[in-house]
């Protein structure tokens, strides 16, 4: 099984590529999401959308240009640095800018910073799960040969099909975190430090099996990250659990 035609339609000779509407989608049920749960953390769904609006394209830019940074010998003008049409968004640059955004529009907004990105973390899974099928649509995100059934012909290659590893498991940490939020988070800040713990164990795995991966000298870019993560993850979670406790529910917001 090979990848599809990249373009899904074409307007008034602009071809318009399923990478885009995947990730165009994955955002608004994101978005969506989080509205609905947002009176579970003491939020509005005017505040879920103030802080959407700034972190999402924030995120892209941010996804870019930390892609470009690791790849400056692929483009050779601003116009190609910019078009991200035929993908090259990196997962760690977006969530990186994304966490800025997030802490600096909550500070403006007075809420908790911690409570806040519990609320979105899962929703980010949900958006990283669907929008990995982009990858699919592009040929791209894959791993090295394989003769498992379930790998995918790129360039009359069967090849490790990573980016569907990485979206059932940002599938199931949808689910799992929602389900972690909602009944068994004891502290702020829990819930996001699993999926620091939880993704960047998935990522640093599926990570060895690509050939597209962005490099640090000899290294695996995603590995050393998802290690750094990891690590964040797990003092975070006990950090939070000690001095961030959930002592009564949160107020429901008006």
């Amino acid at each position: 099984m090979g990848h599809p035609d990249p373009i899904a339609f074409t307007i008034a000779g602009i071809e318009i590529r399923w990478y885009g509407i995947l990730i165009a989608a994955a955002m608004l049920l994101a978005v969506l999401i989080s509205s609905k749960r947002a009176p579970e953390h003491g939020l509005r769904d005017e505040d879920v959308l103030d802080i959407a609006l700034w972190m999402l394209p924030i995120g892209v830019i941010g996804a870019r240009l930390y892609y470009v940074l690791f790849n400056l010998d692929m483009y050779h003008s601003l116009g190609d640095m910019l078009n991200i049409r035929n993908g090259g968004l990196a997962i760690h640059g977006g969530l990186i800018f994304g966490l800025i955004t997030v802490i600096i529009m909550c500070r403006l907004k007075k809420v908790s910073v911690l409570d806040t990105l519990d609320l979105f973390i899962p929703t980010v899974a949900l958006a990283q799960s669907i929008g990995r099928w982009g990858n699919y649509f592009n040929g791209e995100a894959h791993g090295g040969p394989t003769d498992l059934p379930w790998g995918i012909l790129v360039d009359g290659v069967k090849v490790h099909p990573t980016f569907l590893y990485e979206s059932l498991w940002c599938l199931f940490l949808f689910f799992f975190l929602s389900w972690w939020d909602r009944h068994r988070r004891k502290a702020y800040g829990q819930t996001f430090a699993l999926y620091l713990i939880l993704y960047s164990a998935e990522r640093f795995c599926v990570e060895a099996l690509r050939t597209d991966s962005l490099m640090i000298g000899p290294f695996k870019q995603a590995q050393v990250i998802s290690l750094c993560a990891i690590s964040a993850g797990i003092f975070l979670f006990f950090y939070c659990r000690k001095h961030f406790p959930i002592t009564r529910r949160p107020k429901q917001a008006e």
